[in-house]
Parts: structure tokens; C-alpha cells; sequence
């Protein structure tokens, strides 16, 4: 961007050449071009600012003007400016330039250039300097646009219209990037550059006017101004012959009452002139008002109204407004710089207030603006660091500071710049001239203070020379010399060591002065100080120890010794003593040899000072006073410090050694610490050093003394050995027998403690056992011996079993129920709905009512009496077909490739029942880990198998509705989902539902109807507001976008907590739900692997958002997912708040932008943005999930540890149509013959009906409603037991798996009762008579155990077989097993088996692990059916309040209606019900009723000869209509009222009878109501 430089400075224009330097050719030539491109951005810089003061409106950059003026607005307001009777704003196209912002430039735009150059043709500029409109429009030449606009400003300037355009070349600066750009555009288009200074010239040769006519235009003025019609006299002033400027129309009365009174003033100025002149000698202009007095005059007043027009704006405190004004011409005023705008508005507001009439006449203005503007420029200097430029402007005679002198105008420039800097920090933009001021002030007062200084100095020096210590302090305490701590007592003391300064800086070779200066008489004095100070301490200390010593008072000596010296670690408190004795001791000895005794003590600081000090007078003195006799009988200083000194270390020495931490740091903070401490640790490092000859030494002694103990000793022994003898044999035994007696005591005492710790040692054997069980990669036999109990199944795991297999019948049924009951209760609503509109439909409502209430008496009542009949019953046949059955759908559970295929066979409305029905009832729900696990591996197959073989392209997923996508989706909203979804969503919208003060509507139209009906509302009148309005249209209303805007703001609050809830609820989204969308995401990137991570994230963002969660936010009632009590319902305020925040969501999860007719909602775009940044995140975090596998620890062994069998709860009609579909589509789904699912379809044979499946004898044949019993028979659910087909069999041929689950039950029942390291050595080691006799006494408990067992969990024949074998057969069994499983691999016998023993020790891990499955699904399945148990309590409440609601129905029609009585028996039949008469109309009737809307191929005046018979019939509802043309018979139609009803209650309102008769639905329920219901 383009800046001013500053006017003091004078700087060559761009390229010129400043110095001697030399030029090639080339590089003057590239020099010019430079130069042209610079001065063309100048002229463009001159154009910009001349036009934003016309328009008052700030213009695009300069670089980008060129573009800015292409589309004509900015010249088109220019015209209206200049000619606003040619051009009005409604004339300008896209005034706003919304339409150029938003798509570019549009052909219409260039009527805005026309309207610019009519514009100029009207007010007279020469076409000479007309640009073509393509050379605007196409940038054909734009420097001839700016060429004409720079002739337009010169000539609106002689018209006095607008103001002279400013001369900017030179004065501004361009980056060389932008002059090179230019430059490179011009040569772009190859455009010759217009001679922008010629413009004058040109203008006057088109514009040549003679003196005549200026005479003539002059003489009109003033014959106009003698008439005293303003607006004449404008147009007479604004004749361009007149060559007056700056005439501005709306001043035409001030300009008239202006001319005419100088008019007047002259005109008699000449009459008094002219009584001595003959009219021959009299000049016509000294009556007649001149050219340039009418131009003063002009000035004058347009100086008056700028002037006010500045007061006013400096009164409004808008510092851009203020700055226009002070630049406008009128005004004449000094320079003004935008970059000081607000010091301009400050400054001037402040003198308007001093000012007592508040206002600030010209001569004010020009005095404060040209001082402000010099401060301004001296500000901008400051900014640049300049400090040659801020001294000239210092120097600068308009600037007006006072008291600046210009010796120290470099001082100055100085302390402004750091005033500036502090200003700055402060976000102070500008110093004022105040400021300035106060700052030179300030200097001036420092230079002043530091001459002063400089003279007290002198004194001070002349004072020191002179030997006179009383002038020296005299001099040091002159205020001038402001030095600190002068003592008048110390005055020789001063002069002392001043002097002694003054010689020794004398004496200095490098010093260049032979005067003390400031600091170093300031030095002197502290020294000074600091002497005496210490010669005071030293007093305290020998006055107050001697005169203790003296008085013996040894308690003292402490505190004085501590308070008194210099460093107080000195004195320790633990020689007190000490101190006080060797002190005692120094003075008696010291007074033995006194003669005389004085009362004087001396002290020579810092030895070079003596200071001296009367004990009895006590009188100091820095000079030797007469008869000076000193006290010698005292100890002095240095003999007391040396005494303590000595004392201290002495103590320090001899406590070193065996000083703890603390009292080292002790001894090291004293003066002689230090070196102590440095001999203590040199004299420790020899000895360690010496260490090894310090041991011998120690050693050698020790055994020296050790010996000679030893011989002495020993001797003694020798001397009594039989005595000793008897000593050692006595007191060993009772030595012995205390100990025993003790222990047992003790054993005794703390039985309790030793049973602790036997359980606690034989717990961490245990738990060491355990973990080797399950962290050991081999664990050995002697560990899994230990563990093989837990693989029992106790009585608690068998109730366990039985309760989860009794919950999960009851959750599935439950299910069932529920699903059906909420699907006629749907379909209740309709009916109830229904009735409202009609009452002739109650008798359907009782009808379902009664249905459901049959359903919910129970159809499970029907087999009662059939329990042992059917394909349960007890024949060889009907087991072996239920055993089939079971094996089908174990196979189709387990192996869920069928399943897959059988999906994509079938047309899509077929599968999508299939799979609510069959797929999720052969899971049972996935009520557990299992059915979750199995159910999970179904969906990854079948949707990796859809998107290979039915997407082709990314966005096929999320355009189509892919069959697994709505089974996913389906499946975790149900029972097990649908809890997530509640806690989910169920806080934040309850909280947007309850909030009745939120209303979000983003919908213009709809805002802008909301508020013409609030207006009329209010006003009680009919609003003149048009009712119908397009979205444009709305949004012209400021109070629609005002609203829209609050709409927004709530719809990005509220939406903000929703999305809140959803993405801090990441661990509540369903486990099965995040592995879809993970494998979703793997199988769209497999297929398509340049899919972008964005749009993967999409994908899955469609799946978890759009599919799983938006219809829960938009229809929570629908979903469960806030309760809402009968008859309660979302009203539609509610309804729409939701949708607008599933919305938003949903454009911002899809990363979808708001555009074309949601275009009014762009606002919100960042918005969505930033939210998508925080859905790809949730989306990418919800994919990163186990397998399966892991998260449900299963494997292909799963099944055969768990106690139960699986068991799935299916109706007959589920199982039949299961059957038959895999019979038709066999061959798609199993093409392999040998494939085991043609083995069962080809066991089970053809598809049976219900009744044969049910066998003979279930249905009685003479039974009349037989098809309605086999019907409701069909939905009878049966429980299966799924097996697989190849379970261990008796004498059967038995493969690798099953052969290992054998083996390991052997090995099992073996281990228990033989012990042994290796499976080979129990296998090799005969088992003894009692293991055997053991052995037999487990198989025999076990036998009654399983006797008690139930049925479904039960363990194979050959299994219990092989459970009663001996301990040797078992082991002869297992040995032939073992052999054939390592000739499958299964096993080595080089490792000993360990293959198998680790299976058994997975087995017995899996079995802990499954317990505690069982228990969570327990805990599971009892929330769940507790759940269910609500949501039927919720049905049946629905179903209390329809009770009601119909009871209430019938109440009515027998009170009120008086035509019709209803009457039910108790099979809701009606009896005695009265016909009603029939109706006749003429089609000319039903048409003038609106009933009729026409007749196909007949006139309407021929519809009087077609009569209509309206016949209520017997059935009620049924209506027979009759029609005859001339009374002739035609046709004959039966119409109902329930079909009435339902085409009314979809929106159909046309209907046709006899295929030619066209009737208003509505009208006709209307008539038909009222002729036969009384309504």
C-alpha cells in the first residue's frame, strides 16, 4: 500500500539518478519503464483519493483500483455525484456489487459506464477525453479511464462542483513487486500512456474563453444579485465562462446575501467616489462586483459552512468524518495526514470544550491544525526511529513549542523517542502537543539541575583544596548537589578521606580531570560512612565485654559477643564458656602489667583512619584529642575477635569428627569454618588414602590384645575341664528345653496368626499356580492337576444356564410382542384419527380393538392342550425331523455364508421381512455374547459380499440403501440399541423439547408470514405487506433477517450441546454398530483404494449419523427415545427445532456446505466446517475397535465348554418359510453336492405345511374355523436346541477336533486321580488299587450329578460311555488317541503332549472367562427384559386410554345420536339399527354444491337431466348410489365411508365414479355426513 513521505523530507522521484553512477543503455531504457509504471500508479493513488472525497466512501487498494472500476459502480455514483438529476441510485446496477462479488462481471454492468460518460456529456467535458466502453468493461486501455477521470476533476474544480485533484507524484511510495506488476501489465496489453499533463492545456484550447464572455458572465452575476433570486444567481455562477469553482448550489441563499451586501458596500464606495467624476471617467466595475471578488465571496461563505460542517463532526467523535472535513478545499486549511486522524478529533474536541461557545472560528482551525499536523509529522518521525527527522521537526517554526532551545534539540529527539516507546507499550498512537511540551519541559528542568550540580561541584572541590572541614560539609549538603547521607558530625572525617580521594586520582596517570566528580564524592561520603558505622559496632563490642568481665557477669557475655560482631555464626552457643573464661583470662593477665590507666580507646579504620572513643564521656573524635590516655587494662577489639576466633576453631577441631550434617553446615558458615573444614577433609583424604596401612595397623593391635585374652583364657579351661564338661551338658539341656517349651507356648499363643499365614502360603502357591496356568505358554501338568476342578459345572452354573436360557425365551417373546403391539397400535392411531373425522368408522376401531385384544390374551393358549403332539412329540421320526431342524439352523447360525447369499437372492421387500424376522429370531436378538458374535460375523460377510458384487461406484453407499446398512441399522435401534440411543440423545432433547422459549426457524418465507400476522395481530388492521414472497424477497426485511440471525445463533447453540452429547458418548455406541463401520470403511478402501480418507470417513459418518442417530433426533417419540405419556405428543414448534439440528448435523457430518436454495443459511458454513473437523475425528475414533474375536473371546471351541446348548425361540410359520426359501435357491447358496446343507435339505425333504409339521391329531378336522386355528397356529413360536451335526458320535467316523475333545475329557478324569510330572509317565505308570477305587467313586458322583442334569445340557452318549470306563481302559484309550491325533498334527509326542495339555488349560481359562460372561448377560438380559417389561407397561397404558377413549365414543352416539343407535353384542355386531331414507339430487345440484365437479362428455347444461340416489344400505358405512339420465336407469356404485376416510386422510381430493363423474372427496364426506349422521 501506498504512504506519504514526509514533506520536510526531499527525496529524488522513483528511478531518477542521484549521483554520478553511469547507465548502460539497457538499463536506462529499463529504468523508464520503471518510472512510467510508478508514475501511473501515482496518477491512479491521485484519481483514488479524489473520488473517495467526492463519494465519501473508501475505494479498493490502489494496486486493485484498475479492477475495482470495471464493473461502472464506483463511476456511476460518480456521475450521480456530479449530475445527480442524470443519474439516481436506482439507475446504478448492483449498487451493493452483491452480484459482482459473488459470480463477477455481467454484460449489464457496463450500463454503468453509459451512464458515466451521459453523465460527463451533460455538464459540457470535452469528448476529447472520453475513454470506449470496452475500455472499461474488457480492460482494454484503463489508463484512459483515469486519464479522463483526472480532466473530469479539473474541470468539476473550475465549475466549483468538487475539489482540486492533489499532485501526488513524488510523494508516494510502491514496493518494487508492485511497480514491477504494473509495469508488466502495461506491457501486457500494450498500452501508450496518455499525457496526464497536458490536461490542462487540452482543456483550455476545448474550453477558450474570451474576455467577452467573461464580461458578459460577470455582468449576468451581478445583474442576478441585484434581482435577489438565489437560485438564478447559482446558475449565473456556475456559467463555466464565468471560470468560477467551488460553487455549491445548496449554499445559493448564503452565496446571494453574501454578493449583494459587498455589492451594496461597493456601490457605495463609488458613490462617494465617483460625485467628483464625470460618467465619461467613471469604470463599469466600480459598481459591478469582479471575477475575484465574487470568487472571495464565494470562498468566504463556503470557509463559513465548512467551518461549522467541522465543529459539528469534531462534536459527533468520529475521528474518519473530522479528518474529510479538515481536508475538504473549502475550508482552507493546512495539510492534514490520515495516519493522525484521532489526535486530529482529540485535540480539537478538547479545544472546542475550552472554547466558551463551544465552537472554534477559522483563524482557531488554522492555528490548531497547523500545529496538530506538525505534531503529527513529528509523531510519524518518532514511529521511524528518524532522530534526524524529529529534530527538524523540532526546529520547525509552526510546530510553536516553547522554552525549546535548539542546543539540545538532539536531547530532546531523544527523550521523545523513549516517551514514544513507553506510549506505544501503552496502545497511546500519538504524543500530543502537550505531551511534547511536558517533555522538553522536563528536559530543560534536568539540563538546568545538572548545571547546578556541576557548580556545587566545584564548591565541594574548591571546599576539599582548602583543608576546611566545616565548608566541606557546608558544600556536600548544597540541595544542588543532591548527595545522599551527608552526617554534619563526620565533617573531618569527610574532609579526611576526600582529600585522600582527591591526591590519589592526582596521582593517577590515566586520569584526564584533577576534580572530584559526583560519583566519586558521593563514593567517598558512603565510605565515610561505612567507617563510622563500624567503628560504632566496634565500641559496643569492647565497652560491653570488658564492663561484663568486669562485673563477672558471665551470663551476658553471649548475647554481647552475638549482637556486637561482625559475623554472628562466629559465636557458638556451646562455648559460652569457653568464651567467657579465655576472655576472663586475657584481661587479668593484660592488667597485671598496666601502669596507668586512661579512658581513652582507639581504633584505626580501615587501617588508615584513627578513631578514638572516651569510655567515660563517651566522646568520639576522628582527630587525636589532648591528653589522650588510653584504657590499656581493656581488651580491644582485635583481641576479643582473635580470642573468640581461637576458642571457636578450637571447638571445631575437636567436635569435626563426630559432627553430624547440621552442625558441619554449622562450623562452615563461620569465619574459620571454611578453612577448618578444608584441614578436616585434606587430614580424611589421607587417612583414606592410607586406608589399607591403617587397617594393618588396627588389625595388628586388635589381634595383639585378641591373643593375649585368648591365652589367658584358655589356660582357665585347662585348668577345669571336668567341671566344664558338666556345666556345658547341664545348661545345654535346659537351654534345649526352654527353646521348646517356649516355641510351643508361642504356637500356642498365636494359633490364630499361624493359620493366616498357612492360608496366606498356600494362596500365593495358588495364585503363583494360577498365573502360570494363564501366563505360561507351556504350563505343566502338575499346575493344570490343580485347576482341572473348576471345569465342573456346580448346581449354580446349572440354575445359572437355566435362568439365562429362561430370560433369553423371554426377551426374544418379548420382543416379538412388543413389535407387533406397537405395529397395531400404529395402525389404532390411524383408526382413532379416523373416527375423529367420522363416526360412522367406531365400529372398525371396536373391531381391531377387539382383535388386539385377543393377541393380547395370548396365542400361546392354543397348544396347550397339543404340548406332546407335533414335531415334539416323542417318535423316532418326529425327533429325528426336529433333530435335523436343530442341525439347519445351527449350520445356517454358525456358517453365516448362507445366510449371505440367501439375502441377495431375494427380491428386496421379501429379504427385508426376512431379516426381521427369521435372521434376528435365529440370533435370538443377540441376547448374548455368542448370538452378538455369530450375528456380527453374518453382517461382515454379508456386507463385504454386497459391496463387491453390487457397488460400483464411492457414493453408491451412502445414495442407495444397501440391504445390510438398513439390517445394521434395524438391528441396533432395536431392543439392545435402542437403550444406547436413549442415553445418548435422551438429556439433550428432552432439554430442546422443554425449553419453550426456543423457537429455530430457518425458512424466510415462513419467518416473514410469522411476522405480517404478528403485525396484524398486534395492530388489529390488515397489514399492506404482501403475503406471498419469494425467499429474495423475505430476506429485503431487516426484521426477517434479524430473526433469521437469532434462528442461527440458537440453532449453533442448541446444536452445539447436541454434538456434545454425541461425541463425549463415544464408548456408548454400540460395539456392533462401530465394527460395521469399521469394516464398512476396510471394504470400500480394499475396493476403491484411491478413495480419499475424507471420503471413507463420509461413508461411515452416513452410517453412524445420518442412518443410526438422525432419525432419532428428528422423531424421538418414534425411536423410545423420551417418554411420552398416552395421548401426549410433539407439537410442531418442537418438531421443527429437532429437524433444524438433525439438519445442521447432517450437512455438517457429510461435510456439505449450505448453497443454492439454502443459500440464506451460508453464514452458518463455518460453523459447519469446524464441525466436521469434530465428526471426522468421532468417525475415525468410533472405527478403531477389536475384532470380534478378541472382544468376545471366542473361538471354534467356544461351544463345546459351555454348559448349555443354544437354544433360539422361532415360530412354525419362520421355520417353514425358511425351509422353502433355501429349498428354491439351493443351488446359488450351496453349488458343492457334497456341501452339508444339501445333506439336511435333503433329510428334511419337501417343505411341510403347518398342519403336517404339527403332525395328526393336533388340529381337530371337523373344526369350522380351521383355517383361522392353522393360521394362528403358524405364529406359535417352538424353542430349538441347536446341535451341530458332527458332534462326537457313537462308533461313528470322528475327525481331528472332535477326537481332541474327547482325548481331553479322558486326560481329565485320568489326572484327577493319578498324579504324576509328564502326561507320558501317568499314560506308562499302572494305577494303584485305591486311585482306581477313587477313580470310580468321581464317575459314580458324577453319574448322579448328570441324572439331575437337564435335558438340553446334557453331554453326548459316547461321551457318558466312555465317562464309565476304568482308569486303565481310559488310559489305554487315551494312548490310542494320542497316537492318531499326531498322525493328524493335532499332537507330538517330542514335547511330551503339551499340545493337548495346553488346550485343557485354554479350556479351563475359557470356562472362568465364560462364567463371567454368563453373569454380565445375566445382569444384561434382566435390564433388557426390564426394559421391554416398561415399554409393554407403556403399550398397554396406550391401550387403557383408547379403552377410554371408545368407551367414551359410545357413551356419546347412545346419548346423542337420535338417527342411529348403536348396540354390541358380545361379538360387536349391531342390531336394530334404523335405515336412514334415502337422498336424491340432480347433478345440476351436486354441481352448484361443489360436490360435483364434472361429467366427462356431457355439457353442463345438460346435468339437470342426471339424477343421483344416495341409499344407506344395511352394512354400516355402505353406501349404494344410483344414477339415471332422463329418468332412465344407468349404473349403479357401492360407496365407503372407511375408503372416503383413507383418501381424505392421504390428501386425495379428487375421486371418480362411473369412471366418467369427478367429485369432491371432502364435499361428498361433507354431504354424506350431514344427510345421514346428523353432523
Amino acid at each position: 500500500m501506498p504512504h506519504e513521505e514526509l514533506p520536510s523530507l526531499q527525496r529524488p522521484r522513483y528511478g531518477s539518478i542521484v549521483d554520478d553512477e553511469r547507465l548502460s543503455a539497457e538499463e536506462m531504457d529499463e529504468r523508464r519503464r520503471q518510472n512510467i509504471a510508478y508514475e501511473y500508479l501515482c496518477h491512479l493513488e491521485e484519481a483514488k483519493r479524489w473520488m473517495e472525497v467526492c463519494l465519501v466512501e473508501e475505494l479498493p487498494p490502489t494496486t486493485e483500483l484498475e479492477e475495482g472500476l470495471r464493473n461502472g459502480v464506483y463511476l456511476a455514483k460518480l456521475a450521480k455525484f456530479f449530475a445527480p438529476k442524470m443519474v439516481s441510485e436506482k439507475k446504478i446496477y448492483d449498487v451493493e456489487q452483491t452480484r459482482y462479488k459473488k459470480s463477477g462481471l455481467h454484460f449489464r454492468h457496463t450500463d454503468n459506464t453509459v451512464q458515466w460518460l451521459r453523465a460527463m456529456e451533460s455538464i459540457g467535458l470535452p469528448k476529447i477525453f472520453y475513454p470506449e466502453t470496452t475500455d472499461v468493461y474488457d480492460r482494454k486501455n484503463i489508463p484512459r479511464m483515469i486519464y479522463c477521470i483526472h480532466a473530469l476533476s479539473l474541470y468539476l474544480f473550475k465549475l466549483g462542483i468538487a475539489p482540486q485533484i492533489q499532485d501526488l507524484l513524488g510523494k508516494v511510495d510502491f514496493t518494487e513487486e508492485e511497480i514491477s506488476n504494473m509495469r508488466k501489465e502495461l506491457e501486457k496489453y500494450g498500452i501508450q500512456m496518455p499525457s496526464f499533463s497536458k490536461i490542462g492545456g487540452i482543456l483550455a484550447n476545448e474550453l477558450s474563453v474570451d474576455e467577452a464572455a467573461l464580461h458578459a458572465a460577470v455582468i449576468a452575476i451581478n445583474k442576478a444579485i441585484e434581482k435577489g433570486i438565489a437560485e438564478q444567481t447559482v446558475i449565473t455562477l456556475r456559467n463555466p465562462n464565468a471560470v468560477l469553482t467551488l460553487v455549491d448550489e445548496n449554499f445559493a441563499q448564503e452565496y446571494q446575501k453574501e454578493l449583494w451586501e459587498a455589492k451594496k458596500g461597493k456601490e457605495e464606495n463609488a458613490r462617494l467616489k465617483n460625485n467628483c467624476i464625470s460618467e465619461e471617467e467613471r469604470d463599469a466595475y466600480e459598481e459591478l462586483l469582479t471575477q475575484a471578488e465574487i470568487q472571495d465571496n464565494i470562498n468566504k461563505v463556503n470557509r463559513l459552512a465548512a467551518v461549522d460542517h467541522i465543529n459539528a463532526v469534531i462534536r459527533e467523535g468520529d475521528p474518519e468524518n473530522t479528518l474529510l472535513a479538515l481536508k475538504k478545499p473549502e475550508a482552507q486549511l493546512p495539510a492534514v495526514y490520515p495516519f493522525a486522524a484521532a489526535m486530529y478529533q482529540n485535540e480539537l474536541f478538547n479545544l472546542q470544550k475550552q472554547n466558551a461557545m463551544n465552537f472554534l472560528v477559522h483563524e482557531e482551525l488554522v492555528i490548531a491544525v497547523e500545529m496538530l499536523s506538525a505534531v503529527a509529522l513529528l509523531n510519524q518521525a518518532l514511529e521511524s526511529n528518524d532522530l534526524v527527522s524529529v529534530q527538524n521537526q523540532l526546529r520547525s517554526p509552526t510546530i510553536g513549542f516553547n522554552n525549546l532551545d535548539e542546543t539540545y534539540v538532539e536531547r530532546y529527539a531523544n527523550a521523545l523517542l523513549s516517551i514514544k516507546l513507553e506510549a506505544l507499550s501503552q496502545g497511546q498512537e500519538n504524543l500530543s502537543w502537550n505531551e511534547i511540551q511536558n517533555c522538553i519541559d522536563m528536559v530543560n528542568i534536568q539540563i538546568q539541575e545538572e548545571n547546578d550540580r556541576i557548580v556545587a561541584i566545584g564548591y565541594i572541590n574548591e571546599a576539599i583544596d582548602e583543608g576546611n572541614s566545616l565548608k566541606t560539609v557546608e558544600s556536600l549538603m548544597l540541595p544542588t548537589a543532591n548527595i545522599k547521607d551527608v552526617d554534619p558530625d563526620c565533617a573531618q572525617h569527610y574532609q579526611d578521606v576526600l582529600s585522600r580521594a582527591k591526591v590519589q586520582k592526582l596521582m593517577d596517570p590515566e586520569s584526564v580531570s584533577k576534580f572530584l566528580w559526583l560519583d566519586e564524592i558521593q563514593y567517598a561520603v558512603c565510605e565515610a560512612n561505612m567507617h563510622k558505622d563500624k567503628a560504632k559496632q566496634w565500641v559496643t563490642l569492647v565497652v560491653d565485654v570488658n564492663q561484663s568481665l568486669e562485673k563477672e557477669n558471665a551470663s551476658d557475655i553471649l548475647s554481647v559477643l552475638k549482637s556486637s560482631v561482625c559475623n554472628t555464626n562466629d559465636v557458638l552457643p556451646e562455648c559460652a564458656d569457653r568464651y567467657c573464661d579465655a576472655l576472663a583470662k586475657k584481661k587479668e593477665q593484660k592488667s597485671k602489667n598496666v601502669t596507668t590507666e586512661g579512658s581513652w580507646l582507639k581504633l584505626t579504620v580501615p587501617e588508615k583512619y584513627d578513631y578514638y572513643y572516651n569510655v567515660d564521656s563517651k566522646e568520639s573524635s576522628w582527630v587525636t584529642p589532648e591528653s589522650c590516655l588510653p584504657k590499656e587494662s581493656w581488651l580491644d577489639g582485635k583481641e576479643i575477635e582473635d580470642i573468640i576466633e581461637e576458642v571457636t576453631a578450637d571447638y571445631i577441631r575437636e567436635k569435626m569428627w563426630s559432627a553430624s550434617e547440621d552442625l558441619l553446615l554449622r562450623f562452615q558458615a563461620t569465619s574459620s569454618g571454611p578453612l577448618l573444614r578444608k584441614e578436616y577433609e585434606a587430614r580424611k583424604s589421607f587417612l583414606y588414602e592410607q586406608e589399607e596401612h591403617v587397617v594393618k595397623i588396627q588389625a595388628f593391635w586388635k589381634g595383639h590384645k585378641q591373643q593375649m585374652a585368648y591365652i589367658s583364657r584358655r589356660q582357665t579351661f585347662v585348668d577345669h575341664i571336668p567341671s566344664i564338661v558338666k556345666i556345658q551338658s547341664w545348661f545345654r539341656m535346659v537351654t534345649a528345653r526352654k527353646n521348646y517349651l517356649s516355641r510351643l507356648q508361642y504356637f500356642r499363643d498365636h494359633k490364630n496368626e499361624i493359620v493366616k499365614i498357612q492360608s496366606l502360603l498356600r494362596a500365593n502357591k495358588a495364585r503363583d499356580d494360577y498365573k502360570t496356568l494363564v501366563g505360561s505358554e507351556n504350563p505343566p501338568l502338575t499346575v493344570i492337576r490343580k485347576f482341572v476342578h473348576l471345569l465342573d459345572q456346580s448346581d449354580l452354573d446349572f440354575q445359572e444356564e437355566l435362568e439365562v436360557t429362561r430370560l433369553r425365551g423371554e426377551v426374544v417373546t418379548k420382543i416379538r410382542g412388543n413389535q407387533q403391539l406397537e405395529k397395531d397400535l400404529n395402525l389404532m392411531d390411524i383408526k382413532i384419527g379416523l373416527l375423529v373425522k367420522n363416526r360412522i368408522t367406531l365400529e372398525d376401531v371396536i373391531s381391531h380393538r377387539t382383535k388386539m385384544n385377543k393377541k393380547k390374551g395370548g396365542e400361546m393358549q392354543i397348544l396347550n392342550n397339543i404340548d406332546n403332539q407335533g414335531i415334539k412329540s416323542l417318535s423316532k421320526e418326529r425327533r429325528k425331523t426336529l433333530e435335523t431342524y436343530q442341525q439347519l439352523f445351527y449350520l445356517l447360525q454358525t456358517n453365516p455364508l448362507y445366510l449371505a447369499k440367501l439375502i441377495f437372492q431375494m427380491p428386496q421387500n421379501k429379504s427385508t421381512k426376512f431379516m426381521d424376522t427369521v435372521i434376528f429370531t435365529l440370533y435370538n436378538y443377540a441376547s448374548n455374547q455368542r448370538e452378538e458374535y455369530l450375528l456380527l460375523k453374518l453382517f461382515k460377510t454379508a456386507l463385504e459380499e454386497e459391496i463387491k458384487s453390487k457397488v460400483d461406484q464411492v457414493q453408491d453407499i451412502v445414495t442407495g440403501n444397501p440391504t445390510v446398512i438398513k439390517m445394521v441399522v434395524s438391528f441396533n435401534r432395536g431392543a439392545r440399541g435402542q437403550n444406547t440411543l436413549r442415553q445418548l440423545l435422551a438429556p439433550v432433547v428432552k432439554e430442546i423439547i422443554d425449553d419453550k422459549s426456543l423457537i429455530i426457524n430457518t425458512n424466510p418465507i415462513e419467518v416473514y408470514k410469522a411476522w405480517v400476522n404478528q403485525l396484524e395481530t398486534q395492530t388489529g388492521e390488515a397489514s399492506n405487506l404482501p403475503y406471498d414472497v419469494t425467499t429474495e424477497q423475505a430476506l429485503t426485511y431487516p426484521e426477517v433477517k434479524n430473526k433469521l440471525e437469532t434462528s442461527n445463533e440458537n440453532l449453533r447453540r442448541v446444536t452445539d450441546k447436541v454434538l456434545n452429547s454425541i461425541i463425549s458418548s463415544l464408548d456408548l455406541l454400540p460395539y456392533g454398530l462401530r465394527y460395521i463401520a469399521k469394516v464398512l470403511k476396510n471394504s470400500i478402501h480394499e475396493k476403491f483404494p484411491d478413495a480419499t480418507e475424507d471420503e471413507l470417513l463420509k461413508i461411515v459418518g452416513n452410517l453412524l449419523y445420518y442412518r443410526y442417530m438422525n432419525p432419532a433426533i428428528v422423531a424421538p417419540d418414534g425411536f423410545d427415545i423420551i417418554d411420552m405419556t398416552a395421548g401426549g405428543q410433539i407439537n410442531s414448534d418442537q418438531r421443527r427445532n429437532l429437524g433444524s439440528v438433525a439438519k445442521v448435523l447432517q450437512h455438517a457430518a457429510s461435510n456439505k456446505l449450505f448453497e443454492g436454495e439454502n443459500e440464506h443459511l451460508s453464514s452458518m458454513n463455518n460453523y459447519l466446517s469446524e464441525t466436521y473437523q469434530k465428526f471426522r475425528k468421532y468417525f475415525k475414533e468410533a472405527c478403531d475397535v477389536p475384532e470380534p474375536e478378541e472382544k468376545f473371546n471366542m473361538d471354534k471351541y467356544t461351544d463345546v465348554v459351555t454348559v448349555s446348548k443354544p437354544v433360539i425361540y422361532i415360530s412354525i410359520e419362520e421355520i417353514i418359510s425358511t425351509h422353502s426359501l433355501l429349498l428354491e435357491h439351493q443351488d446359488a447358496i450351496a453349488p458343492e453336492k457334497q456341501d452339508l446343507l444339501n445333506e439336511l435339505l435333503e433329510l428334511l425333504g419337501e417343505v411341510p405345511n403347518v398342519e403336517s409339521f404339527l403332525g395328526e391329531g393336533a388340529i381337530d378336522p371337523n373344526d369350522p374355523n380351521k383355517a383361522n386355528t392353522l393360521s394362528q397356529l403358524s405364529k406359535t413360536e417352538i424353542s430349538l436346541s441347536l446341535t451341530s451335526k458332527y458332534d462326537v458320535g457313537d462308533g461313528e467316523a470322528i475327525d481331528g477336533q472332535s477326537l481332541m475333545i474327547k482325548t481331553k475329557k479322558l486326560i481329565i478324569d485320568v489326572i484327577r486321580n493319578q498324579p504324576g510330572n509328564t502326561l507320558a509317565e501317568i499314560l506308562e505308570t499302572p494305577a494303584t488299587t485305591q486311585q482306581e477305587t477313587d477313580h470310580a467313586a468321581d464317575m459314580v458322583s458324577r453319574a448322579i450329578k448328570d441324572s439331575k442334569t437337564p435335558e438340553e445340557m446334557k453331554h453326548s452318549q459316547s461321551m457318558a460311555e466312555d465317562a464309565q470306563l476304568p482308569l486303565e481302559q481310559k488310559k489305554r484309550k487315551i494312548q490310542r488317541n494320542l497316537r492318531t491325533l499326531e498322525q493328524t498334527g493335532h499332537v507330538s509326542s517330542k514335547n511330551k503332549y503339551q499340545d493337548i495339555l495346553n488346550e485343557i488349560a485354554k479350556d479351563i481359562r475359557n470356562q472362568r472367562i465364560y462364567r463371567k460372561l454368563r453373569k454380565a448377560e445375566l445382569a444384561k438380559l434382566q435390564q433388557t427384559l426390564k426394559a421391554l417389561n416398561e415399554k409393554a407397561a407403556f403399550y398397554e397404558e396406550q391401550i387403557n386410554y383408547y379403552d377410554t377413549y371408545i368407551k367414551t365414543c359410545l357413551d356419546n352416539l347412545k346419548i346423542k345420536n337420535s338417527r342411529r343407535s348403536i348396540k354390541l353384542d358380545g361379538k360387536g355386531e349391531p342390531k336394530g339399527a334404523r335405515r336412514a331414507k334415502p337422498v336424491k339430487y340432480t347433478a345440476a345440484k351436486l354441481h352448484e354444491k361443489g360436490v360435483l365437479l364434472g361429467i366427462d362428455d356431457l355439457q353442463t347444461n345438460q346435468f339437470k337431466n342426471v339424477t343421483f340416489d344416495i341409499i344407506s344400505t344395511e352394512d354400516v358405512g355402505i353406501f349404494d348410489v344410483k344414477s339415471k339420465f332422463l329418468g332412465v336407469e344407468m349404473e349403479k356404485v357401492q360407496l365407503n365411508i372407511q375408503d372416503l376416510l383413507e383418501m381424505q386422510y392421504e390428501g386425495v381430493a379428487v375421486m371418480k365414479m362411473f369412471d366418467k363423474v369427478k367429485v369432491n372427496v371432502n364435499l361428498l364426506i361433507y354431504l354424506l355426513n350431514k344427510k345421514f349422521y346428523g353432523k
